[in-house]
């Protein structure tokens, strides 16, 4: 009967998913069976994607396969991949540009995978279109695989009308705007609906029924002309056929409808529909013979036409009505757009089916981190109590005093400790530590800068183009852009000026304690002739106070002892949350990560905490049995002035032990955080790096772009009208089916046309937000002397070289395992 209208292929450049894709798969998974998987599953993507879009498809279904099967994985891979961070650019051209008089098309590149799914979808509609058009519509068979693509091609459609602004935050091209594809949609119905008329003329149906699907038909194309007339970028025969379909389909049921009031014996009426019809065709043929055929139908309503006429004039003399007067014909449709619902494909096989969600990722970094919290607070409890305990002791002299009874050997407890601190390096261990903790700090500020610089230079050469350009610099301003990557880089910075006060604090721990330090360093021999001797009135030994007192010290050693065991213990938890967080995502379409992780910490660390508890209370009880007792063996020692000199040193060199430990450890802490923080700064850098490079691209791509339309503007150039739509007299006009005003023969002004409002192209792609995941690539916490380090760090997933995610906000401050000196030091190392 008529042309049915396809619609072309977008063409996509070729794209590299190996590379990305598989550094996130080796950054977050370890190596093994698992992640040798995932890196087979990124071969098949890319060779998927290859199939898909990188060659000419087929007007056949297994063509449309393939295209089907790259969606659905996309729909699969979606939410498993941190898209936003990889920063993989989809670039696509305008399905219907057709290029300049300077060369090029119009193209758009988007860092999104929301824009690639739009695009596949597109051409899953388009080529649905092209197959549905090839088929051989004079058999059954061919009708119903017409009829199902036409259906399909408008799903696809309409689904991008629904989704492409919130897939792509941006404007698109024309060709994927929503008014395209809704136009396009309405196209496809159209036609889908036009073959149901001819399968149901090939299936010899009532003409009543007919009558009312044809009717709906140009029903539809009606529509689908009034939303197109005046788009420029659809190609130039599209406007005159839907006009042309419009007429067809009318006449096609004034025909049906004709003969049944033949039947009813309303020859009138059915002489007025047959003349419409005869008016609609000859509107058709004079105006779009080049786009359609309406010779069949033609005939065949003349025929009629003349039957009627004759019979009516020589036997029933019925009145003929006007065609306003008659009662509308019904409309019947048996067609709707296919619901996009994945997987599209009955063959669809998720190359990436054990990967779990990053929602799911996500709340398993947010869980790994409480469970952090929880443990540090276990450890932390403790091992203040430890150096609570450490502190009263060596206040009191303890247990050397005990050991000290006969007032000129060295006690065995600062024996023990000399030994200890000679065994981990003495202070040239520690010396050499805090020397190089300004060199690392050096280097982590250089990095930062070095971050900042780039930002600042690529950001100020986009205000010169902006002050330049003004409006016609429409892309996002830096200054906005670069708003989330300065607030973590600040944050950097704060934590590094921290990290300057916590060096400080240990310099001046350092230069308090060196010299008894460097005491314990000595020989036995020198040790004892340092520290002054005291010869008692009278020996203790065998005393009731002393037993006591050893007996309390005994205690408190079962209840040190206690805690290394508890220590133990809390480390030792192991539980993984994937499970329940997936199942969570199943049932609810959503994860409350923290409801169910405070359950499960509290059933595996609940009974750990009330032990803790137990242990702290009993220390608290000892302590103070202890400091009773010590008053009354203080009472029972004689008082001289060489007892207590000596037991001073003692004191001191108790206390110098302590606190070695504690700065021993909190400059290796030192080294570490730093460290880390190297390889997080770097992270960064690379990532103020790609996103400066994407921008001096899009800046590159821009300026081209706007070259090329100030030449395009020089030469005047305007857009050709389109042929004028249907002219349809008053009387021919039909209630049930109404077109767009039409444009008399002859008129030189052609329909109103809307200036070109393409979005500009060639703009790059948009980039992330940054927002990071929570968890990933967090702050090195250790640089604090008194965190419990080892669970501290946290779940960091995903460390892929220049792709690294950024840092949430800083956690809640963590405790301190390591023992302190009364009074009470604060925490100085950086928190997160």
């Amino acid at each position: 009967m008529a042309t049915f209208i396809s619609v072309p292929l977008k063409k996509s450049s070729e794209v590299d998913l190996v590379k990305p894709l598989s550094k996130f798969v080796t950054a977050t998974y370890p190596p093994g069976e698992e992640q040798t998987e995932y890196l087979r599953a990124v071969e098949e993507l890319n060779k998927l994607r290859k199939s898909a879009l990188g060659r000419p498809l087929d007007k056949h279904e297994s063509s449309l396969e393939i295209l089907l099967r790259y969606y659905d994985q996309l729909c699969a891979i979606e939410p498993k991949f941190p898209f936003p961070e990889l920063c993989l650019t989809f670039t696509w051209k305008d399905a219907f540009d057709k290029g300049s008089l300077f060369g090029g098309s119009v193209k758009l590149a988007l860092a999104s995978v929301g824009y690639e799914k739009t695009c596949v979808l597109f051409n899953v509609g388009a080529l649905a279109s092209q197959i549905a058009s090839e088929q051989n519509l004079d058999n059954d068979e061919g009708l119903k695989t017409a009829a199902k693509f036409y259906q399909l091609a408008s799903g696809a459609f309409a689904h991008i009308k629904d989704t492409v602004l919130s897939a792509l935050n941006r404007e698109p091209t024309m060709d994927i705007s929503p008014e395209t594809v809704g136009t396009l949609s309405q196209i496809m119905l159209s036609q889908a609906q036009e073959v149901f008329v001819l399968k149901a003329t090939a299936d010899k149906m009532k003409d009543a029924i007919v009558a009312k699907l044809a009717n709906q038909a140009a029903d539809y194309y009606g529509d689908a002309f009034k939303q197109c007339q005046y788009k420029e970028n659809l190609p130039k025969e599209v406007l005159p056929v839907l006009a042309a379909k419009h007429c067809m389909m009318q006449a096609t049921a004034e025909l049906r409808q004709s003969a049944l009031a033949n039947q009813k014996k309303k020859f009138g009426e059915e002489i007025a529909r047959l003349q419409h019809a005869t008016e609609l065709v000859k509107t058709a043929a004079s105006r779009y013979d080049e786009y359609v055929n309406v010779k069949d139908l033609s005939d065949k309503i003349n025929r009629a036409l003349t039957a009627a006429k004759k019979d009516n004039d020589f036997i029933y003399h019925d009145r003929v009505p006007e065609v306003k007067d008659l009662e509308p014909i019904g409309k019947a449709s048996l067609v709707k757009a296919t619901a996009v619902q994945t997987p599209l494909s009955q063959k669809f096989s998720d190359l990436f089916e054990k990967m779990v969600p990053m929602a799911v990722q996500q709340s398993v970094s947010a869980a790994n981190s409480r469970k952090a919290d929880t443990v540090n607070r276990l450890i932390g409890s403790m091992r203040e109590a430890t150096n609570l305990c450490n502190g009263v002791l060596a206040s009191l002299n303890l247990p050397a005093a005990l050991e000290d009874l006969s007032g000129e050997a060295v006690p065995q407890s600062i024996l023990e400790k000399s030994r200890a601190v000679v065994q981990q390096g003495g202070l040239q261990s520690i010396e050499q530590l805090i020397k190089d903790l300004p060199e690392l700090l050096q280097r982590n500020r250089e990095i930062l800068d070095e971050s900042f610089k780039m930002l600042d230079d690529e950001e100020a050469t986009d205000n010169e183009l902006r002050a330049k350009f003004n409006q016609r610099w429409n892309r996002t301003p830096s200054g906005d852009l670069y708003k989330p990557l300065r607030a973590e880089g600040n944050n950097f910075r704060n934590v590094l000026d921290k990290a300057v006060q916590a060096d400080q604090v240990v310099k001046e721990r350092y230069t308090a304690h060196c010299e008894m330090i460097a005491l314990l360093c000595k020989p036995e021999n020198e040790l004892s002739a340092a520290i002054p001797s005291a010869n008692p009135a009278k020996t203790l030994q065998g005393s009731e106070v002393v037993n006591v007192l050893r007996a309390q010290l005994a205690q408190l050693d079962e209840v040190k002892r206690e805690r290394e065991v508890l220590e133990g213990e809390v480390k030792s938890v192991t539980f993984d949350m994937t499970t329940k967080f997936l199942t969570a995502l199943a049932q609810d379409g959503a994860i409350n990560e923290e409801a169910l992780t405070a359950s499960e910490l509290e059933t595996r660390y609940g009974s750990h905490t009330q032990r803790v508890q137990q242990n702290l209370r009993r220390q608290e009880e000892l302590l103070s049995q202890i400091q009773v007792s010590h008053q009354e063996f203080s009472a029972l020692k004689q008082s001289n002035s060489e007892a207590n000199n000596r037991e001073e040193v003692l004191k001191k060199l108790a206390s110098a032990h302590d606190s070695y430990i504690e700065i021993s450890s909190n400059t290796k802490e030192g080294t570490k955080f730093y460290n880390d923080l190297t390889e997080i700064l770097l992270k960064f850098q690379n990532k103020c790096s790609d996103i400066v490079f994407a921008r001096k691209t899009e800046r590159d791509e821009l300026l081209k772009y706007m070259t090329v339309i100030a030449l395009y503007s020089a030469t005047e150039a305007r857009p050709l009208p389109r042929p004028p739509p249907p002219n349809i007299t008053p009387q021919a006009a039909s209630t049930s089916a109404p077109v767009s005003t039409p444009v008399p023969p002859g008129s030189t002004n052609p329909p109103p046309v809307a200036p070109p409002t393409g979005p500009s192209q060639a703009q790059g792609p948009p980039y992330p937000t940054y927002q990071g995941y929570p968890g990933y690539y967090q702050m090195p916490v250790t640089y604090n002397p008194y965190a419990y380090g080892q669970f501290n760090m946290p779940y960091m997933p995903y460390q892929a070289q220049g792709q690294a995610g950024y840092p949430g906000g800083p956690p809640a401050q963590q405790p301190y395992p390591y023992p302190q000196q009364p009074p009470q030091q604060q925490p100085y190392y950086p928190q997160q």
